[in-house]
């Protein structure tokens, strides 16, 4: 088995072990209940992910954002470059994005709401890809795609862990049984040896889990990222267990003795 197939397989793994904790089927447009928290100031000057990604743009560059989200990253660089083209299959998503490129004034974006694998687009100078890999089953594919659409650099994004290593005592605890871990940095490390991409792997300051705003915020966030019924035994015990659980810190919540993240931009130049 080569890493590719390595890393479908523990995305397979990880989905199958969601779909069956899942009390009801998954909404269509899985971001739809997220989508405004991913708002973010495009002119915000304390982002070091941000200022990382801008020492590979140039003024006049466009840029591909694959798996823009609401645009936090799109319409940040957007203001440091030519053009950015920004690929998102999510509609709450591109809703979010097209809303606050119109409210702060930002003209040189555009969306296709597609995914990745589907979408007819034109090459970029950059081409990024922040925090997108985790889920994708022919990853070997997807990189590929990446790789022939940039001309002068592809940048990816991703934590040493899968981000929902965070919730797995959780998990634990509701459903009894370990949580499956989706392919992370050390994972896309062996699959890109195997295609031959020669990668710089810089490493950004850890982050502290997001956290909460009140236990009752974490019972609400936790009951769908764990995909408990509300009012169920499952989500009793969770909102019983929680409070114990829960370290308060400068009026954030997190999960007792959850590590912190290392993002990773994981950067080359493109091969024929």
């Amino acid at each position: 088995m080569n890493a590719a197939e390595r890393w479908q397989r523990m995305v397979e793994a990880e989905h199958a072990q969601s779909d069956r904790a899942r009390w009801e089927a998954p909404p269509s447009d899985h971001w739809k209940p997220y989508a405004e928290n991913f708002r973010a100031d495009p002119l915000r000057t304390d982002d070091e992910l941000l200022d990382r990604l801008l020492e590979d743009v140039r003024p006049e560059d466009r840029v591909m954002d694959v798996g823009a989200g609401g645009g936090r990253l799109a319409l940040a660089l957007a203001l440091s470059c030519g053009q950015v083209v920004a690929v998102e299959p999510s509609q709450s998503m591109g809703s979010v994005l097209l809303d606050e490129a119109r409210t702060h004034g930002i003209g040189n974006v555009s969306l296709v709401e597609a995914r990745w694998e589907d979408a007819e687009v034109e090459p970029a100078d950059v081409v990024l890809c922040c925090h997108v890999l985790y889920v994708v089953h022919d990853v070997d594919v997807f990189v590929r795609k990446l790789n022939d659409h940039a001309r002068r650099k592809v940048q990816v994004v991703l934590y040493d862990r899968s981000p929902q290593f965070q919730n797995s005592p959780l998990w634990e605890l509701v459903h009894g049984e370990e949580r499956l871990q989706l392919p992370a940095v050390p994972e896309l490390r062996e699959v890109l040896q195997e295609m031959g991409v020669d990668a710089r792997f810089d490493p950004l300051p850890p982050h502290p889990s997001r956290g909460f705003d009140s236990v009752e915020d974490a019972v609400g966030q936790l009951t769908a990222r764990l995909y408990l019924a509300p009012g169920g035994e499952k989500q009793k015990l969770l909102e019983e267990s929680l409070p114990g659980l829960l370290v308060e810190e400068d009026g954030i919540f997190r999960i007792r003795g959850t590590p912190e993240l290392t993002p990773m931009v994981v950067s080359w130049q493109p091969r024929g």
